[in-house]
């Protein structure tokens, strides 16, 4: 990369202890971020599998949109019930263009804090974040006004361990149920926590002030069992979890049924309308659309990457490989992408084109490991 370009990346509140722990940082979304610690990605993958690892993902878009209607606002840009959101909860939704292809993925909070009735917290991707938080303002202006965070930082404490050692800090934390959120002190340090992340791990994300970010990160570091994570291990952790990665698995082009996301558009949204592209999305939901996001496991132990062509039996081209790579939790290859939709049924035979040969594979879940989101038991 040249110089001119590294010197125009922004960095994390974090940067300075991300050089210290000996991180390897690369350009991501315009900041400098951890790929790596001397860990390495496998045992950094491993650790927060079996452990808790501690990532930085102070690039996101932080913002809070208020408005004296302010759900039924944000309602006419994406498809998710929020009116059914219960003060604390968090819901995953997309942010749709008018031909239904999807801006952005976002975590949606609903604060419970007295006098923020009228509030919403949304955490955006970092690549889209400018772009996102402008249109935003531009479609609900006269009716919502956004705020960003610019000071703030996030960190995601992620693994089994995550709650008992969030817990240490703030007790209450370990009750919190998957996808809610509340406001807490850290150590006398002003946090909102979201039990949230992008693992398949339970665990947390925190926001704070930027000023106060490297004392949450260090005191969470020097717990038993917490390793700093880069991005590698992020993308591999997700990736084995069927998570989708925007900007390679989900894009303007794509619609949630395409994604296989039509779980997010609740009752109400479907019999409603009223988001953008909402004609064609619902008549894709109704009939199938014509290509599908499906889980893709190469019968070898070659992985194939990004951009691999997916091809029947008889050779044909039927879809592409949009995430690909090797799942340490699987211990084998893992992938997800695109094919026709008469292609989309689990066990389906297909073949990888990598390096000029077919490598036989099936279609299979997107979700190489289980999910362990804590949910109480009723």
């Amino acid at each position: 990369m040249p110089d001119t370009a590294a010197e125009n990346l922004k960095s994390t509140p974090l940067n300075d202890l991300h050089v210290s722990l000996g991180a390897k940082m690369v350009p991501f979304a315009g900041y400098s971020m951890p790929v790596q610690y001397p860990m390495g990605v496998l045992k950094e993958h491993l650790h927060t599998r079996a452990q808790t690892g501690l990532f930085d993902v102070s690039h996101m878009g932080q913002a809070e949109l208020t408005g004296n209607d302010v759900i039924a606002a944000l309602e006419t840009l994406v498809p998710g019930d929020l009116k059914s959101l219960a003060p604390g909860q968090i819901r995953y939704t997309l942010l749709l263009n008018e031909a239904g292809g999807i801006i952005d993925d976002l975590m949606v909070t609903r604060p419970a804090e007295a006098g923020k009735e009228n509030t919403l917290y949304l955490v955006v991707n970092a690549a889209c974040k400018d772009g996102d938080f402008a249109h935003i303002a531009g479609k609900l202006e006269g009716r919502a006004q956004l705020a960003r965070f610019e000071d703030a930082a996030l960190l995601a404490l992620q693994g089994p361990m995550a709650a008992k050692v969030m817990a240490q800090f703030i007790p209450d934390a370990a009750d919190m149920e998957f996808m809610t959120s509340r406001t807490a002190k850290f150590e006398g340090i002003p946090v909102r926590l979201f039990r949230s992340g992008y693992t398949g791990e339970d665990g947390y994300e925190i926001s704070v002030p930027g000023k106060e970010a490297a004392r949450v990160a260090k005191t969470l570091l020097a717990q038993p069992g917490v390793a700093p994570i880069g991005l590698g291990a992020r993308d591999s952790l997700r990736l084995e979890a069927g998570l989708c990665l925007y900007g390679s698995d989900i894009d303007t082009t794509t619609t949630p049924s395409e994604a296989a996301l039509n779980w997010v558009i609740g009752p109400r949204r479907r019999a409603e309308g009223g988001f953008p592209g909402a004609e064609k999305i619902l008549n894709e939901i109704k009939n199938g659309p014509a290509r599908k996001r499906v889980g893709i496991k190469a019968l070898g132990r070659t992985p194939a990457r990004g951009h691999t062509e997916i091809q029947d039996g008889n050779g044909k081209r039927i879809g592409e490989i949009t995430s690909g790579g090797f799942g340490p939790s699987a211990n084998g290859p893992v992938a997800m992408g695109y094919v026709e939709s008469a292609f989309a049924k689990v066990g389906t035979p297909i073949s990888l084109m990598v390096r000029g040969s077919a490598l036989p594979a099936e279609v299979v879940s997107p979700t190489f490991v289980a999910h362990r989101y804590f949910k109480k038991k009723n």
